[in-house]
Order: structure tokens, then C-alpha cells, then sequence
């Protein structure tokens, strides 16, 4: 005990944790502190289970947490404040003299205490439930064990009854376009410039590039998206991502659909894009003084020892699960990123929680894809759950259609200023012959907020009559997506 207390405060810590780890064995070892990975080993030891939770990152919350979901809506909230004080604050009749000014060092200052109050928050429910938290990184060892590569040194071994892989997703490479994350960054990059670029070029024309476009957008740069399809958002439904890609141009945001990027380099304290037509066509050259590569993410699924263990994936590195969230090695599970589906952090939460109580042998729920909604929290936001039309239409349903626009929303109207806050509608899908609500898709103001009433309704099976005669509070936004069933039948009141 005497070489034990003459250590460092750190060895001291690193030493307890490794003697406890190795010493008591696990009912469930979660690899991963994402958003699934930490809600599991929250939930099992709600439920009475022994649970390890290990992350390299050396702070909770995964992606989400550290450099995507939060930073990224820290500064969309921000930028958009700077944007409403510098173009509508004076037609609401606020006058700022002298002007507003960006202070971007306070902006990241912001966005990053937003991330440590939810870090360490993280960590407290951790302490409240018992979850032991080893800092480092986690991969499968013999039968039933973690090996683990510690942060602050040296190495453990976990064992467990139950291993769950949670370790979420990374950044896909795009080889014509390497990310040095100074002038060429990824979405981690792109959330801590220290100055607002003139140009900016967004490669990639879904979820990130145009949150993230539109950040930079706002604070002051001439943002041009480059697209490989010949639309947005692919995966929306097309009415809102037209709508939606109209609103984008208005808001001066510069778009080359059906074209890809073959080649790039730096020049001048520049950098340069060779680009050409996704069918081929004439080239051309784009010039940036930051290029955005957002073209997708891919499972995080090396260095774990999963083929050394014998764990099955697919060929995009996916793991292979039954719908209990079961690999193809016993007793190891994998929920979020590493396994099928949308790359989101509220399916992988889902999916985290379900897989915890399965575990503990209490439930043996599923996750119904069907009602996992999508969010793109620009301004105006789009939200989305369900069938699509075009999912309908390639399927054969016979289905009603209802919209309704926010320019005819009372409260939408009030907030309005030149026409800025009241764009956008509701659309709802429903069944022909039942009237079940099979989708809602939203474009404009709050609609991440909205979109939750839709996927209550498609999860416990309500039809738009239902949505229809249920009293919705006035003067609220919700009252477009009561109008949006009412339109289903062809009677809405205020359009």
C-alpha cells in the first residue's frame, strides 16, 4: 500500500480502476460512450446489472456530444441570432446602432461549454447509477473479455458475461479531397474555424453539409454546395426537399447538383476543386478558401478484434445482428452506428436501451424503424418520419395526401418578417382506405419540435381523423399539422 499512496494522483486513479476492473467481473461491458452506449449501461444498471463502460475518447457522449449534434446546433443557434439581429430585428422595430458584430471566439466559447455542462453531466449519472467508467480504448479479447489500451497507460482486461458494441460511426474519406482539418476539414473542422472563410465549398449536399453550410452561411461566407445527385437531402420526401432547396437558394446559398469533384490541390493560400458532371460532361475548376467534405460517415468497426473473435459484418463493415441486436459470436451485441440503419443518435439510444433491458431478461422489445424521425436543423428545419410519397408510390399503396402552409399559420405569421419565418408546410400521407397515418414531412419553423406528434401518431397506429379532432392549443405551430390532416379529407379550415 505504501508504493500505492507514494504514486501520482492520476497513477493512484488509474490503479484502483484497473485492480477494480480486472477484480470483479461484469454482467455487461458496453464498448462505446456514445449516445447508445451510455443510455445502455445507464438502463442495465437501472436494472440491477454489474456495468463497464468504456471509451477512448476520454469524454462521454461520443460524437454527438463532442463534435456533432451539440457544437453543431450551439453554433446554428448562434449564427441564426446573428442573422435575425443583422436582417430582422429592425423590421420588428429593435434598432441596434452601431451594427452587430461576430465575436467568434465567444461563439466557441459557448458552443464548447454547452459540451462540457453535458459531459460532465454524463458523468454524474454514471456515479448516481453505478456505471464504472474506464477511460481508453475497448476491443474484444479471448472469450467473455474487453483488453483494454488505457488513456492514461498501461492496459486491462474486463471480463464480462455480456460485451455490447456501441462505438458509433467516423468521418468517410473521399480520396480526390484529403482532409488536412486546417483548409480541407471535416465536419469536426468545419464546427472550429478560427475566422469565417470568404468562400467556403460544401461536398455533399446532405444532413452536415448544409447545417454546417448554413452556419458559415450566416456568419458571412459564400457557401456553394456540390452535390454528386441531382437533388438534396436524398431520402426526404421530394415535395419538402424542393420546397426546401428553394428556400436554401433564396437564402443566397449556391448549389452545382449531378456533379462530382475528381481532383483537388492548394494553391496560393487557396484551394482548388476540379469538378465535372456526375454522367460525365465538361470540366470545370471552383476555388475556396475552405472546403467542407461532408459526404457521409462510415461504421467504426476496426481495431475492435471482431474478426479475430469471429464476429460477422457486411461488405460496408456493418455488423451483423438478429432483432435482438445479437452478433454472430454469443453473448457480444451491437446497436447505432455499427449496425444497420440511419446513422442517428436517438435510434441509437433506442436501440441502446431496448438491447439493455434484453439483457437483464425484462423485455424483449424491438425498435420500429418506421417511426425513427429525421431532423435537418437549419433555418427552417425539415423533419420527417414514415413513408415518403415516393416510398408509397414504388410500393403500390393507395394513399390520401394533405398539406397545409405556414404562411396561412397564425402564429407562424406573428413571428414573421418578409416572409422568412412563415415558409415551409406540413404534409401528411395517409392510408387510402383506413386513413392510418403512414408519413409526415415538414418543412419550416420548429418542425424537429413538430415532428414528434407524428411519430407518436404512426407508433400507436392513429389515423389523420384522430390528429384532426384532437384540440391543439392556438396560436401554435402544431395547429399546421392538425390543418395538414384535416387536409387529407379535403376540409381544412384556414386554407
Amino acid at each position: 500500500m505504501a508504493l500505492l499512496f507514494r504514486a501520482r494522483s492520476g497513477d493512484m486513479r488509474a490503479l484502483l480502476r484497473r485492480s477494480f476492473a480486472s477484480a470483479a467481473p461484469q454482467d455487461l461491458v458496453i464498448i462505446g460512450g456514445g449516445p447508445g452506449g451510455y443510455a445502455a449501461a445507464i438502463k442495465a444498471a437501472q436494472l440491477g446489472l454489474k456495468v463497464t463502460c468504456v471509451e477512448k475518447r476520454g469524454a462521454l457522449g461520443g460524437t454527438c456530444l463532442n463534435v456533432g449534434c451539440i457544437p453543431s446546433k450551439a453554433l446554428l443557434h448562434s449564427s441564426h441570432l446573428f442573422e435575425e439581429a443583422k436582417n430582422s430585428f429592425g423590421k420588428h422595430g429593435i434598432d441596434i446602432n452601431g451594427g452587430v458584430d461576430i465575436n467568434l471566439p465567444a461563439m466557441m466559447k459557448h458552443k464548447m461549454d454547452s459540451v462540457n455542462g453535458l459531459t460532465k453531466g454524463i458523468e454524474g449519472l454514471f456515479k448516481k447509477n453505478k456505471v464504472t467508467y474506464v477511460r481508453g480504448a475497448g476491443k474484444l479479447g479471448g472469450p467473455g473479455e474487453v483488453a483494454v489500451e488505457l488513456i492514461d497507460g498501461g492496459q486491462d482486461k474486463i471480463q464480462a458475461k455480456n460485451i455490447m458494441i456501441a462505438t458509433g460511426s467516423e468521418v468517410a474519406k473521399l480520396p480526390p479531397v484529403p482532409v488536412d482539418e486546417e483548409v480541407i476539414v471535416s465536419s469536426t473542422g468545419a464546427l472550429k474555424l478560427d475566422k469565417v472563410p470568404e468562400k467556403m465549398i460544401v461536398i455533399g449536399g446532405g444532413v452536415i453539409g448544409l447545417e454546417m453550410g448554413s452556419v458559415w452561411r450566416r456568419l458571412g461566407s459564400q457557401v456553394t454546395v456540390v452535390e454528386f445527385l441531382d437533388r438534396i437531402v436524398p431520402g426526404v420526401d421530394k415535395e419538402i426537399a424542393d420546397s426546401f432547396f428553394r428556400i436554401l437558394k433564396k437564402q443566397k446559398m449556391k448549389f452545382k447538383l449531378g456533379t462530382k469533384v475528381v481532383a483537388s490541390r492548394k494553391e496560393g493560400g487557396k484551394v482548388l476543386l476540379d469538378i465535372e458532371a456526375s454522367k460525365g460532361g465538361k470540366a470545370d475548376t471552383l476555388e475556396a478558401d475552405v472546403v467542407l467534405v461532408a459526404t457521409g460517415r462510415r461504421p467504426f468497426t476496426h481495431g475492435l478484434g471482431l474478426e479475430e473473435a469471429g464476429v460477422k459484418m457486411d461488405k460496408m463493415g456493418r455488423i451483423d445482428v438478429d432483432d435482438s441486436f445479437r452478433t454472430s459470436v454469443p453473448n457480444v451485441y451491437a446497436i447505432g452506428d455499427v449496425i444497420k440503419g440511419p446513422m442517428l443518435a436517438h435510434k441509437a439510444e433506442d436501440e441502446g436501451l431496448i438491447c439493455a433491458e434484453i439483457i437483464a431478461g425484462v423485455g424483449t422489445g424491438h425498435l420500429d424503424y418506421n417511426c425513427v424521425p429525421g431532423v435537418i436543423y437549419t433555418h427552417p428545419e425539415v423533419a420527417t418520419v414514415g413513408k415518403t410519397e415516393e416510398e408509397l408510390k414504388e410500393d403500390g399503396v393507395e394513399y390520401s395526401k394533405g398539406t397545409f402552409p405556414f404562411m396561412a399559420n397564425s402564429r407562424a405569421r406573428t413571428n414573421d418578417v418578409g416572409g422568412d419565418f412563415a415558409q415551409g408546410m406540413v404534409k401528411v400521407l395517409a392510408d387510402k382506405k383506413t386513413d392510418k397515418l403512414l408519413g409526415m414531412h415538414i418543412v419550416g419553423p420548429n418542425a424537429g419540435e413538430l415532428i414528434a406528434e407524428g411519430v407518436l401518431a404512426i407508433e400507436y397506429g392513429a389515423s389523420t381523423e384522430d390528429i384532426a379532432r384532437t384540440c391543439h392549443a392556438h396560436p401554435t405551430l402544431s395547429e399546421a399539422t392538425r390543418e395538414a390532416a384535416m387536409a387529407t379529407h379535403g376540409k381544412p379550415i384556414h386554407f
